[in-house]
């Protein structure tokens, strides 16, 4: 390998270092860790290291052939030997080259190998944390995990290992070569090594800061994109923003970023020129000494070519060796990093002696559940939260002692007020997040005993938002159902009131439904995720306001929807809009994490409770002067008006009879 090309190298690693530094090399825990991934490539590494040693010998074998062959000419040799040492050239260049594409063959199965093992182990992992987790981190920092972190502990292996194993064996045969040779030409080639480190540390240094700097507003940069050319993102900006302002601070980021990169490219130019200075002073220096101790007869003349041609193979592995520092730093800190979201324990856990919710109709029962969210040292990193230091504070009690059942068939409504933990209880159910104490139960099973498929078979969950992947229907249709066929999905479309708009779609079931399916409507998006729910035929459904964010004839047509989920299944509906809840079997009031009131809505409304209150603030008839005169019920009567001049002026009446009837 050239001196140009390790220097090119040995910059590019030290502008993309992560910084770090060796204390790590002494942890046996964290090198035993590494080998446990790499040692599943023993075999490959074994072969690996034999090759690299071989491709060094033979690095070093051509200098010494070619000053063969100048010795053979100077020296009234024979031509059948001249050609026999260019033909043992030859076949040293072409072992060198075969050596070369196998090593580097090698080197990149055990770094690609390495990342496919990495990678799906964060991948599985990060699957089975809970979802405070995604809650608390910053997609784009995890992502750089899998992407950034992992491919830096594979350069551990396809780049530094090999290149710490070629250029240790290259660098001692050639100096053992050149020390036999002319140990003066040899010490003072040596003494103009600093002119050639010096400067690749220094430059390197710079460059790898300015290589952060750019990251940095590249990342910054980035995330501007993403969140402006997000649909609802370019709505906001539109309706709200000023694009001129969005223009100049973009701008002023990528000028920046274009500054860094001129100063880099010169920076680089710079130092490639220097040491290309340095090699040829130091050729001259090999020209001159050794030409002189051979006019005086210590040296023959091809031991000079020798030299000249083995100068090069000891400054650049001299180059790479001494910036191997760095480079090994790099990549203990991108596994200590991977390890580091491994080493995240998920709270929600399958249980070894796990249970299946026995099949047929499900009750569930909430028993005295009482839960608090998990502070965020339980469930994240600061690193992926990007704050200096995780707060380990607990939690505070969001529900205090819920207890209710649901017989199978049966619908449960929860209300209240936002943020009162009707969401959070739903959550419970689907086992989101494990319960501080009580128990929630299906069929008698504790959730927390229930096998993840059964449980996932058993509950299926409709949420406001209605999530989509940016697949096509068919893709998110089946990932309730991996293994339906086309009519099986048709058949859920039907039974969900959309199957006349997919089949008018030009790609009907292969129509890509767009970034968390914003191509379609809220009122479509929200039926194909209830076809999701019917396709996975859960016995218990969860309906967190889904039908909070639609309009009235896409809410009509959701309904139609919904009513075919929830037919025969019990159910747990979480609702604002009490016109959808009216029908239940069983209301539960909300408010402040405890159950408040409980009763059909006829009950409730005839106590004249908070039910009641919520009641008629979504439906009580205005105040006026043409008000009957009724008779007060309940502790919550005063919120009637009667000939009320303005919303403050409240008395008592008997609206309760009105709403009754209606």
């Amino acid at each position: 390998m050239s001196l140009e090309t390790v220097a090119r190298q040995s910059l590019y690693r030290q502008t993309h270092a992560r910084g770090g530094d060796l204390h790590s090399l002494t942890d046996r825990r964290l090198l035993g860790r590494i080998w446990r991934f790499a040692g599943r490539h023993h075999h490959r590494l074994g072969v690996f290291v034999a090759v690299s040693v071989l491709g060094a010998v033979l690095t070093v074998a051509t200098p010494l052939l070619a000053g063969r062959v100048v010795d053979e000419i100077t020296g009234a040799g024979t031509a059948g030997v001249v050609v026999l040492l260019a033909v043992v050239i030859a076949v040293v260049a072409v072992a060198e080259a075969a050596t070369a594409l196998l090593t580097r063959w090698l080197s990149s199965t055990i770094g690609e190998g390495l990342i496919l093992d990495l990678r799906t182990a964060v991948f599985d992992h990060v699957q089975r944390m809970p979802v405070a987790f995604f809650t608390r981190t910053r997609t784009g920092a995890l992502v750089s995990r899998l992407g950034n972190d992992v491919m830096g502990a594979q350069r551990a292996f396809s780049d530094t290992l090999s290149g710490v194993v070629s250029n240790v064996v290259t660098l001692t045969l050639t100096l053992a070569v050149m020390l036999s040779i002319s140990w003066q030409v040899t010490v003072v080639s040596l003494a103009l090594m600093p002119l050639f480190l010096i400067p690749a540390r220094r430059i390197g240094s710079a460059m790898a800061a300015l290589s952060r700097e750019a990251a940095a507003h590249n990342a910054t940069m980035n995330t501007q994109m993403t969140e402006r050319f997000s649909a609802p993102g370019a709505t906001l900006v539109k309706l709200f923003g000023d694009s001129a302002a969005e223009s100049r601070e973009f701008r002023l980021r990528a000028g920046r970023v274009r500054d860094i990169g001129v100063r880099t490219a010169m920076l680089q130019s710079t130092f490639m020129n220097s040491l290309t200075l340095m090699s040829a002073l130091a050729l001259a220096l090999v020209y001159g000494l050794g030409g002189a101790l051979a006019l005086g007869g210590h040296l023959q003349a091809g031991a000079i070519v020798s030299l000249a041609l083995l100068l090069t193979r000891l400054y650049a592995p001299l180059t790479a060796l001494a910036n191997a520092r760095v480079e090994i730093a790099s990549a203990l800190v991108s596994f200590e990093r991977v390890f580091e979201v491994l080493d995240l324990v998920p709270l929600i856990r399958e249980r070894p002696d796990a249970v299946a919710v026995p099949e047929g109709p499900v009750t569930v029962e909430f028993d005295d559940v009482r839960f608090s969210y998990p502070a965020a040292d339980k469930v994240s990193l600061a690193s992926l939260e990007e704050v200096a230091e995780l707060d380990d504070r607990g939690g505070e009690e969001v529900l205090h002692g819920v207890s209710f059942t649901a017989a199978p068939g049966q619908m449960v409504a929860l209300v209240g007020s936002s943020g009162a933990g009707k969401s959070t209880t739903a959550s419970l159910l689907a086992r989101l997040y494990d319960v501080d104490s009580g128990a929630i139960r299906l069929n008698g099973v504790d959730v927390r005993d229930a096998s993840f498929a059964s449980l996932k078979a058993t509950v299926g969950m409709v949420t406001q938002d209605g999530h989509l992947f940016h697949e096509s229907i068919r893709s998110n249709l089946r990932l309730a159902a991996p293994h339906a066929t086309d009519a099986d999905l048709w058949e859920a479309l039907k039974r969900a009131r959309l199957d006349d708009v997919v089949a008018a779609m030009p790609d009907g079931l292969d129509t890509i439904v767009g970034e968390r399916g914003y191509r379609l409507s809220g009122g479509q998006r929200q039926r194909l995720t209830i076809a999701r729910v019917l396709l996975a035929a859960p016995q218990v459904v969860v309906l967190d306001e889904a039908t909070a964010s639609l309009d009235s004839e896409s809410e009509a047509a959701v309904q139609q929807a919904l009513a075919e989920a929830l037919a025969g299944r019990t159910s747990l509906v979480i609702a604002h809009r009490l016109s959808t809840v009216r029908a239940a079997d069983l209301i539960l009031v909300v408010e402040d994490g405890r159950i408040v009131e409980r009763g059909t809505h006829t009950e409730l409304l005839a106590r004249g409770g908070r039910y009641a209150e919520l009641y008629l603030t979504q439906f009580g008839p205005q105040s006026g002067p043409d008000r009957r005169t009724c008779i007060p019920r309940g502790p919550h009567s005063h919120l009637c008006a009667r000939n009320a001049s303005s919303a403050g002026e409240l008395t008592a009446c008997g609206q309760w009879e009105d709403l009754l009837s209606g």
